[in-house]
């Protein structure tokens, strides 16, 4: 694998910058699964995102992350940006995002459940009531009404991921079955 020296560069700008050749895989059609224009070569964009984190958080842990990044949001959002609510809402989309990324095969069901409560906890702090509790929890009603369309749309992000996903991994399951029913067949001796 090629990769270019590092000079005398300190910090996030020293790290190797590299092109792998990726082994390519026969598809079923006899076709390589990389063949086009560049062929066993995994583009730098792939590269970059396989850098990313990719944990796996149980349903519980997925919900966590999902309310305390919401509520951090939120906090921030109010101390920053005096309590936008257009920008608590585009950052409801990339957390809801990465609830349904980050949780596991197992628990897909559970980010499109745990996004909206997230939702909920994170407006707390901008939703601005005042005069107790009674005053503090129609302020949040109020919030919620008002930005049910950033609150659907997170929902929608993460229902979709979350189903994509699902639909691959059943896909996944089904190829697996064939093809080891299909070694198993080719075991068997003809009589």
């Amino acid at each position: 694998m090629p990769v270019a020296p590092r000079g005398g560069v300190a910090g996030a700008a020293a790290a190797p910058v590299a092109v792998a050749d990726a082994p390519v895989a026969a598809k079923p059609g006899g076709r390589a699964a990389g063949q086009g224009a560049r062929p066993g070569r995994v583009a730098p964009f792939v590269l970059a995102l396989r850098r990313f984190p990719d944990p796996r958080l149980t349903g519980i842990g997925a919900g966590l992350f999902a309310v305390a990044a919401m509520f951090l949001l939120g906090c921030l959002d109010q101390l920053l940006l005096d309590g936008s609510e257009p920008a608590y809402g585009l950052l409801f989309l990339p957390v809801s995002a990465l609830t349904a990324l980050w949780v596991r095969p197992a628990d897909l069901v559970t980010a499109p459940i745990s996004v909206p409560i997230a939702f909920a906890v994170g407006v707390v702090p901008i939703a601005g009531g005042t005069g107790g509790f009674g005053g503090q929890a129609m302020a949040v009603v109020t919030a919620l009404a008002v930005q049910a369309g950033w609150l659907y749309g997170g929902t929608l992000v993460a229902g979709l991921i979350a189903t994509v996903r699902k639909v691959r991994r059943m896909r996944e399951r089904q190829r697996h079955l064939a093809r080891a029913a299909a070694a198993q067949g080719a075991r068997r001796p003809r009589s």
